[in-house]
């Protein structure tokens, strides 16, 4: 799965590399976790960043552990599943990043965060689609959730899946309303590993109130504690 993520560009790094409009007041995130409001471009607006929840909204989920909120979608079966099959034909979007973390098992009790990221560091995009439906109190709001696929060499290390990572001519592809389902189903693996680099970041991370840059750095392997590890 992937349960947190990054976007700590800025507003004219992100309006240049996606050439949508952001609005004046966007701060850049380094801890981005499910039920937050963040951006997405979608196919029905793609010259502007619109504000999405993340699986659901916080009032909905308010009372459920993260297991059980919808974040994410597997990307083999997303054109076959009766809950995504209409978003993936008619509703896609794309959730700009920079990075995603993922937590690396040592046993019952330790868990080693990493950081995932292009080789540059440059921006990227994560596949997503979204949904719309009316709120008890009668307000109109959004969700997206990330497809996820089979993990490469870089990711494998660490979780048995990863977010589907488009190019920029994918990213095209996947907001054209055109686009055949056949088509869109080839973008829908795992990104090239020799263009990725991970490595061990702050047990910070662990918590979604720590949304700092001190978060993204890179540290000696840590476990949850914050003890130094043999472990990489």
């Amino acid at each position: 799965m992937c349960g947190r993520y990054s976007l700590s560009k800025s507003k004219i790094e992100l309006e240049e590399r996606f050439q949508a409009e952001m609005l004046p007041d966007f701060n850049p995130r380094y801890n981005i976790a499910p039920t937050q409001l963040v951006p997405v471009i979608t196919s029905a607006s793609p010259k502007g960043f619109s504000f999405f929840y993340w699986g659901i909204t916080p009032d909905f989920g308010k009372n459920k552990p993260v297991a059980q909120k919808l974040i994410n979608a597997k990307a083999e079966t997303v054109d076959q599943k009766i809950s995504f099959k209409s978003s993936f034909q008619r509703r896609r979007c794309i959730i700009p990043a920079d990075g995603f973390y993922e937590w690396k098992k040592l046993g019952k009790k330790t868990k080693i965060p990493y950081r995932f990221t292009l080789r540059d560091n440059e921006l990227f995009s994560m596949a997503g689609i979204w949904e719309e439906y009316e709120s008890v109190s009668g307000e109109t709001q959004h969700t997206f959730l990330i497809l996820t696929t089979t993990p490469n060499e870089v990711v494998s290390e660490i979780h048995d899946r990863m977010p589907v990572i488009l190019t920029k001519e994918a990213e095209k592809k996947w907001l054209d309303n055109y686009s055949s389902e056949e088509d869109l189903k080839k973008y829908l693996a795992p990104y090239t590993s020799d263009q990725m680099l991970s490595f061990t970041v702050s047990p910070l991370v662990n918590s979604v109130a720590n949304d700092t840059a001190a978060v993204m750095r890179k540290t000696s392997p840590m476990d949850q504690h914050g003890n130094y590890t043999l472990f990489g």
